[in-house]
């Protein structure tokens, strides 16, 4: 999935080309779009270890970030700062990817595409909380709104609320960490820039991730069928990487506030990876959940984005 999203800090000046940025944005939207399907095919059938396929794809992420750090000559974060980059590497670099892994070893992939499209919605939540906003009551009735239909749609197609699986729980956290580290990583971008924010909690992460790829693949050797390979390589090259270089493209050259509500077309497209690349049967409760998921993070995103657009006017 993402590091700045609907709901992290906007720039008061984004750049012209508002035309360009909608495309790069939707070229990263794109690319993060098939995470949950190609993770799904990565770990369900057992030949990749959840272990393997979370922590692994950071650490291929994290070779192609330490070889554009190096080129590019990006100096080396503060002190302070690294410690702000170990929460957005805790929450989008080592949470969410291995929370997601082991979910989606029993959960089908649209299934965890409707959890995981509250994401903008507490994202908001986290850069609110995070920055000691104040925005309106409308902002709080519509997240709360939104997770309720999470739950709401995990717990029908579980079968009640005692019917919440483990997988439900992993999505639920996912969306938990990978909001805060959206959030600080939204902080951090206006002082380290957008890709290079995501390439130093990458750098930061990797003795650990590299450590438990090593474990794991000690503990259970991968044995991989090709199409499996080709989609955790798919995990770690775009979705850890070159998909942030894109959408942080997009969102620079902005307007950001416009460009950052294209991911909520994500969960729309993973869906339909689901149905066509997985052959995930799409019931009502998953069209009806889904909707209901992306519209109140709709509204939250677009209260939050007016009322910054108010005060920065004001």
């Amino acid at each position: 999935m993402k590091l700045h999203s609907t709901a992290t800090v906007q720039n008061r000046q984004p750049l012209s080309m508002a035309g360009s940025g909608l495309f790069w944005g939707l070229l990263g939207v794109f690319a993060f779009s098939f995470t949950v399907p190609f993770t799904r095919i990565a770990v369900e059938h057992g030949h990749l270890h959840p272990l393997f396929a979370g922590a692994g794809r950071s650490v291929i992420a994290a070779a192609l970030a330490i070889a554009a750090l190096w080129l590019t000559g990006q100096k080396f974060p503060t002190r302070p700062q690294c410690w702000r980059l170990l929460v957005v590497a805790g929450g989008v670099v080592a949470g969410f990817p291995l929370l997601t892994s082991f979910a989606m070893t029993s959960a089908p992939a649209s299934h965890g595409a409707v959890v995981i499209a509250i994401l903008p919605a507490a994202t908001a939540v986290a850069a609110v909380l995070r920055t000691k906003e104040r925005p309106t009551i409308r902002f709080w009735i519509v997240a709360a709104a939104g997770a309720l239909a999470a739950l709401a749609f995990a717990a029908v197609q579980g079968g009640g609320l005692g019917g919440l699986h483990t997988a439900d729980l992993l999505l639920f956290g996912a969306v938990l960490a990978c909001a805060i580290g959206y959030a600080e990583g939204g902080l951090l971008s206006r002082e380290l820039g957008s890709w290079q924010t995501i390439s130093w909690a990458l750098v930061l992460a990797a003795p650990v991730m590299l450590t438990l790829t090593a474990i794991s693949a000690v503990q259970h050797p991968p044995t991989a069928m090709p199409g499996e390979w080709v989609a955790f390589a798919y995990l770690g090259v775009v979705s850890m990487f070159l998909g942030f270089i894109a959408w942080y493209r997009g969102l620079a050259i902005g307007p950001m506030a416009q460009v950052s509500q294209v991911q909520l077309a994500q969960p729309v497209m993973t869906i339909c990876w689901a149905g066509l690349l997985l052959h995930e049967p799409i019931g009502w409760p998953t069209v009806v959940g889904g909707c209901a998921v992306i519209l109140c993070a709709l509204l939250a995103v677009r209260s939050r984005n007016q009322r910054i657009t108010e005060e920065n006017r004001a």
